[in-house]
């Protein structure tokens, strides 16, 4: 018998990737070249070169005790120190290596993050629409989450909607920014506005409120679009990051987390921190791919190739009728589902019949109900460019199903 904790999960498995898996059926059917699958937002560039010539070289070069051995829970320090002096040349900080601890991927990050910071009840808030993952990620540490409802005009965050959600239960709250599901940046004055919050909150019930940015799209930003370096406008701030995206490195599992000098108690929580990333279960980041990307600090892979396929796809959707966000980072469009929603229909109803009519184009799409935002679909456009110029043709087909 499986324990209680995990039942809910397996009644509600991901969306996204029951949706990825019925692409793989659907393919042997009809010919992958026939399927449009934007369901899982796996990177479709090549990782940099140089990221594979460092790897030769790491075998070639270093002793295999060394590569293949254990370091340090927190990760290799030569690595730490070149992820520190990347991240102060181009955010102006004063990080080091001790500030950051190597993780697998964000999603560990995350992980390491809560259960450094969470007590049982703790509640820990979100944004709508967000990552769908991240209440299993509270829910591990038995903190409670809760959401802010959106802003749909803009899907920035609502100062007085976020003010209205803190408790003095409040422990900590996460941002993802760029987002997904929306690829909307969140600009510099609503980080401000957010950071006059938590202080203003902070101050009213006096204990640390936690701010856990989760960023591993910081790069992927289009229209001269910037991403804040939070941690420069509010102290209690944890930065998780993952090289996924920006090296296209998604099975390696590979991040970081950053806890600055700034931090309440900042020593005690990095050592936390640490024993936190080992009793997880991690024990340590990879080895090796934790010295390539120490190699590898300055570099980025092709990200211009999502940006010719966001625009491909916003305009060719939008000129068909559809409504869309316009995206500025990630590799995500946040589409509203063309269905009348009523007494009669709800906004889930609605987005669920729009992603099965989809799929008699062979157009696999997210529900927003998998992001809590009902009424809208995700389209992960990190697929080829022949995929989304193929598509629309099928995207025209629906759009005329539903008369736009």
């Amino acid at each position: 018998m499986i324990s209680e904790k995990m039942r809910p999960f397996l009644e509600n498995n991901s969306a996204i990737r029951m949706m990825f898996e019925e692409g793989k059926k659907m393919a042997e059917l009809y010919g992958a070249d026939k399927v449009y699958d934007f369901s899982l937002g796996n990177p479709n560039v090549p990782a940099p070169q140089k990221v594979n010539q460092a790897i030769k070289e790491i075998l070639d070069e270093e002793d295999s005790l060394f590569v293949h051995g254990y370091m340090s829970n927190a990760g290799y320090p030569q690595v730490r120190a070149a992820i520190a002096e990347n991240l102060n040349r181009r955010f102006g900080t004063k990080v080091t290596e001790k500030n950051l601890i190597m993780t697998v991927g964000a999603g560990s990050g995350l992980n390491v993050a809560l259960k450094t910071v969470l007590n049982p009840g703790d509640e820990v808030i979100t944004f709508a629409p967000y990552f769908l993952e991240y209440r299993a990620y509270v829910t591990n540490y038995d903190g409670v989450l809760v959401t802010v409802d959106p802003d749909e005009d803009t899907f920035q965050i609502s100062p007085e909607a976020f003010r209205a959600k803190i408790s003095a239960k409040t422990k900590a709250v996460i941002i993802n920014n760029p987002n997904n599901p929306t690829g909307v940046v969140y600009s510099e004055d609503t980080i401000r506005a957010l950071a006059a919050v938590l202080t203003e909150k902070q101050n009213e019930y006096g204990h640390a409120i936690y701010l856990i940015s989760d960023e591993p799209y910081r790069e992927l930003v289009f229209d001269g679009a910037a991403v804040p370096f939070v941690t420069k406008y509010y102290d209690n701030t944890m930065v998780v990051y993952s090289y996924s995206k920006s090296l296209s490195l998604p099975g390696e599992r590979i991040g970081y987390l950053l806890i600055p000098d700034e931090f309440e108690d900042s020593e005690t929580t990095i050592e936390a921190a640490t024993i936190a990333n080992r009793i997880s279960g991690c024990v340590n980041a990879p080895s090796l791919i934790q010295l390539a990307v120490g190699r590898c600090a300055d570099c980025q892979a092709d990200l211009g190739f999502y940006d010719r396929n966001r625009r491909a796809l916003y305009e060719g959707l939008t000129g068909m009728g559809f409504a869309c966000v316009r995206p500025q980072g990630a590799f995500y469009l946040w589409m509203k589902a063309p269905v009348k929603t009523g007494a009669a229909k709800s906004a889930a109803e609605a987005e669920d019949e729009f992603v099965q009519a989809a799929k008699k184009y062979h157009i696999l799409i997210v529900p927003g109900s998998s992001f809590a935002c009902p009424g809208y679909v995700r389209i992960a456009y990190c697929v080829s460019y022949e995929t989304i110029m193929n598509a629309l043709p099928e995207f025209q087909k629906l759009a005329k199903e539903f008369s736009l």
